[in-house]
């Protein structure tokens, strides 16, 4: 529901966007709950693209941590940025550009240390996919099939072919 002039005044002051993509229905949602969110999610193909092209900073963000029995499907969520987004950009915004915006976190940031890049020293948690994400980008929506290996912090949780 926001308009060029906001977007346009967000992008030049530097002011990060946080935005989600909803559906249209649900069958766990009231009418009231779908009309609420009605003029959001027709909103959407406009305002992806235009803060894009306005060059507004664009964290990916949910409401999983309220909804921990849909975690399993977080990254299937990613999916749904693709009518607005190439695989790099969306790989760019939920790793380097949601890191940069923590880092703005300071003293309340649970990390000490260079955030959102692959380079000596860094946080960087490390994934190989079984496959390149670029050309099919449905691969990061299965975690457990497609993430051959997981890194964090140094440490490997999945190594697997």
């Amino acid at each position: 529901m926001l308009d060029e002039a906001t977007l346009r005044l967000l992008a030049e002051r530097g002011v990060w966007l946080s935005l989600q993509t909803l559906m249209a229905d649900s069958a766990n949602m009231t009418e009231a709950r779908r009309s609420k969110r009605r003029p959001v999610i027709e909103g959407q193909d406009r305002v992806w693209p235009l803060a894009k092209q306005l060059g507004v900073k664009l964290p990916w963000g949910t409401d999983f941590l309220f909804e921990p029995e849909i975690n399993p499907q977080q990254n299937a969520y990613l999916l749904r940025l693709t009518p607005w987004f190439t695989p790099a950009e969306i790989l760019r915004m939920v790793t380097h550009d949601n890191a940069q915006m923590l880092a703005l976190s300071g003293n309340r940031s649970p990390y000490s240390g260079r955030l959102g890049v692959v380079e000596e020293g860094a946080l960087a948690d490390l994934i190989l996919v079984n496959g390149d994400p670029l050309a099919n980008f449905e691969l990061v929506a299965d975690p457990v099939a497609n993430f051959g290996m997981i890194m964090k912090d140094g440490k490997i949780y999945k190594n697997r072919p």
